[in-house]
Protein backbone atom coordinates (compact mmCIF):
# COMPACT_ATOMS: atom_id res chain seq x y z
CA UNK A 1 0.00 0.00 0.00
CA UNK A 2 1.23 3.56 -0.82
CA UNK A 3 0.48 6.61 1.68
CA UNK A 4 0.97 9.76 0.90
CA UNK A 5 0.50 11.88 3.62
CA UNK A 6 0.46 15.70 3.70
CA UNK A 7 3.14 16.14 1.14
CA UNK A 8 4.49 19.75 0.86
CA UNK A 9 6.86 20.54 -2.08
CA UNK A 10 8.11 23.96 -3.29
CA UNK A 11 10.38 25.12 -6.65
CA UNK A 12 11.97 28.33 -6.28
CA UNK A 13 8.84 29.63 -4.31
CA UNK A 14 6.19 28.10 -6.54
CA UNK A 15 4.19 25.61 -4.15
CA UNK A 16 4.10 22.27 -6.72
CA UNK A 17 2.44 20.10 -3.65
CA UNK A 18 0.18 21.74 -1.04
CA UNK A 19 -0.42 18.76 1.37
CA UNK A 20 -1.25 16.16 -0.81
CA UNK A 21 -2.60 13.26 1.27
CA UNK A 22 -3.49 9.83 -1.02
CA UNK A 23 -4.30 5.76 -0.15
CA UNK A 24 -3.13 3.11 -3.05
CA UNK A 25 -4.65 0.11 -2.04
CA UNK A 26 -2.43 -3.02 -3.31
CA UNK A 27 -3.79 -4.81 -5.89
CA UNK A 28 -6.03 -1.76 -7.04
CA UNK A 29 -5.47 0.56 -10.40
CA UNK A 30 -6.06 3.70 -9.15
CA UNK A 31 -5.99 6.63 -11.40
CA UNK A 32 -4.81 9.62 -10.54
CA UNK A 33 -6.63 12.68 -13.01
CA UNK A 34 -6.47 17.03 -12.71
CA UNK A 35 -5.69 19.68 -15.40
CA UNK A 36 -2.09 20.82 -16.72
CA UNK A 37 -0.13 22.41 -13.76
CA UNK A 38 -2.43 20.55 -11.00
CA UNK A 39 1.04 18.13 -9.47
CA UNK A 40 -0.03 15.10 -10.67
CA UNK A 41 3.81 14.11 -12.46
CA UNK A 42 5.23 15.74 -9.16
CA UNK A 43 3.93 13.36 -6.76
CA UNK A 44 4.86 10.43 -9.13
CA UNK A 45 8.17 11.64 -8.70
CA UNK A 46 8.17 11.61 -4.98
CA UNK A 47 6.02 8.38 -4.99
CA UNK A 48 8.73 6.65 -6.97
CA UNK A 49 11.36 7.87 -4.87
CA UNK A 50 12.98 10.72 -7.48
CA UNK A 51 12.24 13.72 -5.19
CA UNK A 52 12.55 14.10 -1.45
CA UNK A 53 9.26 15.68 -0.01
CA UNK A 54 9.99 19.15 1.97
CA UNK A 55 7.83 18.67 4.69
CA UNK A 56 5.16 15.14 4.83
CA UNK A 57 5.75 11.50 3.92
CA UNK A 58 5.67 8.60 1.27
CA UNK A 59 5.18 5.29 2.63
CA UNK A 60 5.44 1.83 0.40
CA UNK A 61 3.94 -0.75 2.87
CA UNK A 62 5.32 1.53 5.80
CA UNK A 63 8.56 1.90 4.34
CA UNK A 64 9.96 5.22 3.22
CA UNK A 65 10.49 5.37 -0.76
CA UNK A 66 13.13 7.99 -1.28
CA UNK A 67 16.94 7.09 -0.59
CA UNK A 68 15.72 3.55 -0.18
CA UNK A 69 16.99 0.93 -2.80
CA UNK A 70 15.00 -2.33 -1.02
CA UNK A 71 11.44 -0.47 -2.30
CA UNK A 72 12.67 0.78 -5.21
CA UNK A 73 13.03 -2.66 -6.27
CA UNK A 74 9.80 -3.37 -6.30
CA UNK A 75 8.83 -0.49 -8.45
CA UNK A 76 8.76 -0.04 -11.96
CA UNK A 77 7.88 3.63 -13.94
CA UNK A 78 6.70 4.51 -16.92
CA UNK A 79 7.50 8.51 -17.41
CA UNK A 80 5.44 10.30 -19.95
CA UNK A 81 8.79 11.39 -21.87
CA UNK A 82 10.75 8.00 -21.79
CA UNK A 83 15.00 7.80 -20.62
CA UNK A 84 16.88 5.40 -22.20
CA UNK A 85 20.82 5.15 -22.74
CA UNK A 86 21.51 6.94 -25.96
CA UNK A 87 22.44 3.95 -28.34
CA UNK A 88 20.36 1.12 -26.38
CA UNK A 89 18.30 -1.10 -28.14
CA UNK A 90 15.25 -3.29 -25.78
CA UNK A 91 17.97 -6.00 -25.46
CA UNK A 92 20.53 -3.70 -23.61
CA UNK A 93 17.88 -1.78 -22.14
CA UNK A 94 17.02 -5.36 -20.51
CA UNK A 95 20.28 -6.52 -19.27
CA UNK A 96 20.16 -2.76 -17.77
CA UNK A 97 16.95 -3.65 -15.56
CA UNK A 98 18.10 -7.13 -14.76
CA UNK A 99 21.05 -5.44 -12.96
CA UNK A 100 18.57 -3.50 -11.37
CA UNK A 101 15.32 -6.06 -10.50
CA UNK A 102 15.94 -8.97 -8.51
CA UNK A 103 12.63 -10.42 -9.83
CA UNK A 104 13.43 -9.84 -13.37
CA UNK A 105 11.73 -12.43 -15.48
CA UNK A 106 13.99 -13.59 -18.67
CA UNK A 107 11.31 -16.23 -19.87
CA UNK A 108 8.48 -13.63 -19.54
CA UNK A 109 10.51 -11.29 -21.48
CA UNK A 110 11.02 -14.17 -24.50
CA UNK A 111 7.18 -14.64 -23.98
CA UNK A 112 6.13 -11.16 -24.19
CA UNK A 113 7.74 -10.97 -27.97
CA UNK A 114 4.77 -11.78 -29.24
CA UNK A 115 2.62 -9.51 -27.56
CA UNK A 116 4.90 -7.18 -29.35
CA UNK A 117 5.61 -7.98 -32.50
CA UNK A 118 6.55 -4.66 -34.26
CA UNK A 119 9.66 -3.64 -31.84
CA UNK A 120 12.68 -4.91 -32.93
CA UNK A 121 14.75 -5.69 -29.94
CA UNK A 122 18.19 -5.31 -31.01
CA UNK A 123 17.35 -2.00 -32.96
CA UNK A 124 18.24 0.80 -31.45
CA UNK A 125 15.28 2.72 -29.16
CA UNK A 126 15.62 6.01 -30.70
CA UNK A 127 15.05 4.92 -34.15
CA UNK A 128 11.72 3.50 -33.30
CA UNK A 129 8.63 5.45 -33.54
CA UNK A 130 7.03 6.85 -30.49
CA UNK A 131 4.82 4.50 -30.67
CA UNK A 132 7.16 1.36 -30.41
CA UNK A 133 9.09 3.07 -27.88
CA UNK A 134 6.13 3.29 -25.72
CA UNK A 135 5.82 -0.76 -26.60
CA UNK A 136 9.52 -1.50 -25.60
CA UNK A 137 9.29 0.58 -22.11
CA UNK A 138 5.63 -1.80 -21.41
CA UNK A 139 7.82 -4.79 -22.87
CA UNK A 140 10.53 -4.04 -19.99
CA UNK A 141 8.26 -2.88 -16.96
CA UNK A 142 6.37 -5.62 -17.31
CA UNK A 143 9.33 -8.13 -17.52
CA UNK A 144 10.40 -6.52 -13.92
CA UNK A 145 7.72 -7.82 -12.34
CA UNK A 146 6.99 -4.87 -9.98
CA UNK A 147 4.96 -4.43 -6.83
CA UNK A 148 3.57 -1.12 -7.71
CA UNK A 149 3.81 0.00 -11.51
CA UNK A 150 3.60 3.98 -11.98
CA UNK A 151 2.83 4.83 -15.17
CA UNK A 152 2.45 8.95 -16.42
CA UNK A 153 0.43 9.15 -19.81
CA UNK A 154 1.13 5.73 -20.24
CA UNK A 155 -0.92 4.90 -23.63
CA UNK A 156 0.02 7.89 -25.28
CA UNK A 157 0.93 7.41 -28.55
CA UNK A 158 -0.11 3.77 -29.12
CA UNK A 159 -2.96 2.72 -31.39
CA UNK A 160 -6.37 1.49 -30.31
CA UNK A 161 -5.52 -2.32 -30.85
CA UNK A 162 -2.01 -1.91 -28.68
CA UNK A 163 -3.96 -0.14 -26.03
CA UNK A 164 -5.89 -2.31 -26.13
CA UNK A 165 -3.37 -5.23 -25.69
CA UNK A 166 -1.20 -3.06 -23.01
CA UNK A 167 -4.25 -2.82 -20.70
CA UNK A 168 -5.20 -6.60 -21.29
CA UNK A 169 -1.53 -7.46 -20.05
CA UNK A 170 -2.01 -4.92 -16.65
CA UNK A 171 -4.76 -5.93 -15.97
CA UNK A 172 -3.60 -9.66 -15.88
CA UNK A 173 -1.14 -8.42 -13.44
CA UNK A 174 -3.22 -7.01 -11.32
CA UNK A 175 -5.56 -10.05 -11.33
CA UNK A 176 -2.81 -12.74 -11.19
CA UNK A 177 0.06 -11.22 -9.14
CA UNK A 178 -1.43 -8.38 -7.15
CA UNK A 179 0.07 -5.97 -8.74
CA UNK A 180 -0.44 -2.35 -7.79
CA UNK A 181 -0.61 0.32 -11.33
CA UNK A 182 -0.76 4.08 -10.43
CA UNK A 183 -1.77 5.63 -13.83
CA UNK A 184 -1.91 9.42 -14.14
CA UNK A 185 -3.37 10.35 -17.78
CA UNK A 186 -5.99 12.61 -19.03
CA UNK A 187 -8.01 9.68 -20.96
CA UNK A 188 -11.04 9.56 -18.81
CA UNK A 189 -12.90 7.64 -20.84
CA UNK A 190 -9.68 5.12 -21.09
CA UNK A 191 -9.65 4.92 -16.96
CA UNK A 192 -13.08 4.89 -16.33
CA UNK A 193 -12.78 1.24 -18.00
CA UNK A 194 -9.64 0.05 -15.75
CA UNK A 195 -9.49 1.91 -12.51
CA UNK A 196 -10.66 0.52 -9.26
CA UNK A 197 -10.28 3.54 -7.60
CA UNK A 198 -9.71 7.68 -8.44
CA UNK A 199 -8.05 10.58 -7.08
CA UNK A 200 -8.61 13.95 -8.54
CA UNK A 201 -6.04 16.37 -7.86
CA UNK A 202 -5.99 20.58 -7.92
CA UNK A 203 -3.76 23.18 -7.47
CA UNK A 204 -1.01 20.60 -5.49
CA UNK A 205 -3.72 19.33 -3.52
CA UNK A 206 -6.15 15.77 -4.24
CA UNK A 207 -9.89 17.04 -3.42
CA UNK A 208 -11.69 13.76 -3.59
CA UNK A 209 -10.31 10.11 -3.67
CA UNK A 210 -12.86 7.48 -4.02
CA UNK A 211 -13.52 4.26 -5.77
CA UNK A 212 -14.82 4.66 -8.95
CA UNK A 213 -17.88 3.28 -8.18
CA UNK A 214 -19.02 5.38 -5.09
CA UNK A 215 -17.78 8.54 -7.47
CA UNK A 216 -20.33 7.50 -9.96
CA UNK A 217 -23.21 6.17 -7.08
CA UNK A 218 -22.97 9.97 -5.76
CA UNK A 219 -23.75 12.32 -8.33
CA UNK A 220 -26.35 11.95 -11.07
CA UNK A 221 -27.66 13.89 -14.08
CA UNK A 222 -31.38 14.78 -14.36
CA UNK A 223 -33.47 15.40 -17.37
CA UNK A 224 -36.39 16.59 -17.09
CA UNK A 225 -39.36 18.27 -19.04
CA UNK A 226 -42.31 20.54 -17.13
CA UNK A 227 -45.66 21.33 -17.59
CA UNK A 228 -45.46 24.90 -16.93
CA UNK A 229 -42.90 27.50 -18.76
CA UNK A 230 -41.08 28.29 -15.18
CA UNK A 231 -39.18 25.37 -13.68
CA UNK A 232 -39.74 24.45 -10.14
CA UNK A 233 -37.67 25.89 -7.70
CA UNK A 234 -35.13 23.09 -6.61
CA UNK A 235 -34.97 22.19 -2.84
CA UNK A 236 -32.29 24.14 -1.02
CA UNK A 237 -30.61 20.89 0.73
CA UNK A 238 -29.76 19.80 -2.98
CA UNK A 239 -26.06 20.15 -4.06
CA UNK A 240 -26.57 20.65 -7.66
CA UNK A 241 -22.98 21.22 -9.51
CA UNK A 242 -24.53 22.77 -12.65
CA UNK A 243 -27.96 23.46 -14.41
CA UNK A 244 -28.62 24.05 -18.41
CA UNK A 245 -31.72 24.54 -20.29
CA UNK A 246 -32.29 22.98 -24.31
CA UNK A 247 -35.72 23.81 -25.27
CA UNK A 248 -37.93 22.55 -23.21
CA UNK A 249 -35.66 20.11 -21.20
CA UNK A 250 -33.93 21.15 -18.53
CA UNK A 251 -30.41 19.14 -17.22
CA UNK A 252 -29.32 19.37 -13.52
CA UNK A 253 -26.05 17.87 -12.42
CA UNK A 254 -26.58 17.17 -8.75
CA UNK A 255 -24.42 15.44 -5.78
CA UNK A 256 -26.11 13.13 -3.73
CA UNK A 257 -27.55 9.48 -4.20
CA UNK A 258 -29.46 8.87 -7.98
CA UNK A 259 -32.64 7.00 -6.50
CA UNK A 260 -33.52 9.56 -4.00
CA UNK A 261 -32.91 12.94 -6.30
CA UNK A 262 -34.84 11.15 -8.72
CA UNK A 263 -37.61 10.24 -6.53
CA UNK A 264 -38.01 14.04 -4.88
CA UNK A 265 -38.01 15.07 -8.61
CA UNK A 266 -40.96 12.91 -9.43
CA UNK A 267 -42.82 14.91 -6.73
CA UNK A 268 -43.05 17.60 -9.84
CA UNK A 269 -44.81 15.77 -11.65
CA UNK A 270 -42.23 16.01 -14.84
CA UNK A 271 -43.66 15.04 -18.45
CA UNK A 272 -40.34 13.65 -18.68
CA UNK A 273 -37.87 12.92 -16.11
CA UNK A 274 -34.73 10.43 -16.62
CA UNK A 275 -31.96 9.70 -14.38
CA UNK A 276 -28.63 8.98 -16.55
CA UNK A 277 -25.09 8.23 -14.90
CA UNK A 278 -22.11 10.29 -15.37
CA UNK A 279 -19.05 9.05 -17.05
CA UNK A 280 -15.98 9.49 -15.58
CA UNK A 281 -15.14 12.73 -17.29
CA UNK A 282 -18.10 13.92 -16.51
CA UNK A 283 -17.75 13.77 -13.13
CA UNK A 284 -14.54 15.40 -13.45
CA UNK A 285 -15.51 18.72 -14.98
CA UNK A 286 -18.37 19.01 -12.85
CA UNK A 287 -15.67 18.37 -9.63
CA UNK A 288 -13.58 21.05 -10.95
CA UNK A 289 -16.09 23.19 -12.62
CA UNK A 290 -15.66 24.36 -8.49
CA UNK A 291 -12.53 24.79 -8.62
CA UNK A 292 -12.72 27.60 -11.00
CA UNK A 293 -12.21 25.47 -13.83
CA UNK A 294 -14.17 27.50 -16.42
CA UNK A 295 -16.10 24.90 -17.29
CA UNK A 296 -19.27 25.57 -15.58
CA UNK A 297 -21.36 26.63 -18.69
CA UNK A 298 -20.61 23.44 -20.79
CA UNK A 299 -23.39 21.10 -21.81
CA UNK A 300 -22.89 17.82 -22.02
Amino acid sequence: MIQVNEVVKTFDGFRALDGVTMTVETGSIYGLVGPNGAGKSTILRHITGVYRPDSGSVLADGQPVYENPAVKQKIAVIPDELYYFLSASTRDMMRFYRGLYPRFDDKRYEALREAFPEVDDRQPIRRLSKGMQKQSAFWLALCCQPELLVLDEPVDGLDPVMRRQVWSLLMGDVAQRGTTVLVSSHNLRELEDVCDHVGVMSHGKVLLERSLTDLQDNIVKLQAAFRQEEPPQLPRDWDVLHTSQIGRVYTYIVRGNPAAIKARMAAYDPLLLEALPLSLEEIFIYEMGGEDYGVRDIVL
